[in-house]
């Protein structure tokens, strides 16, 4: 199955919602890479292994089950993230993709494949709208906690350093 969707973080019509800078959002995109139990609850843990220009590998913990992926990252653009085929787990992706239409206009592209194809039988369809649902709620929330952190003005240059 493949899914994307656009959450947008800027909308110059709505004064009421707080901006970001492209710059606090790559890094919250990168704090959701390098720290994922900020941004997924039911994690129990992940381990950063060998860096790389521009990417790095990972090691993620749900209860007993283990997965390994690859980070990538071009900077102030998109992080994506790499699972190859493990176990019984096919080969996915997620990217994160930054994009900005206008100077004041600021949106997020999510974009998944599971490695599994479009489903055309009633049952696995179902399933895949589940996916596809789910998807998008844990990108929003990853938002959510985006413009939260962003607030409290740990997004900045300066408190990261």
């Amino acid at each position: 199955m493949k899914f994307e969707h656009l959450i947008q973080i800027n909308d110059p019509l709505n004064p009421l919602v707080d901006t970001l800078t492209v710059e606090q959002l790559w890094r919250g995109l990168v704090l959701r890479a390098e720290s994922p139990k900020l941004f997924v609850p039911h994690l129990d843990e992940c381990q950063i292994g060998e860096r790389a220009s521009g990417s790095f590998a990972r090691r993620l913990r749900y209860g007993d089950l283990v997965i390994d992926d690859v980070v990538h990252m071009t900077p102030l653009q998109e992080v994506r993230f790499e699972v190859p085929a493990q176990g019984e787990i096919a080969a996915s992706s997620l990217t994160m993709a930054i994009e900005t239409p206008t100077n004041a206009m600021l949106l997020v592209r999510f974009t998944y494949d599971d490695g599994q194809g479009e489903h055309t039988d009633e049952a696995n369809k179902m399933y895949d709208d589940f996916k596809r649902s789910a998807y998008q709620e844990a990108d929003i929330d990853t938002v959510r906690i985006l413009r939260q952190l962003a607030s409290e003005g740990k997004l900045d240059a300066s408190y990261l350093n």
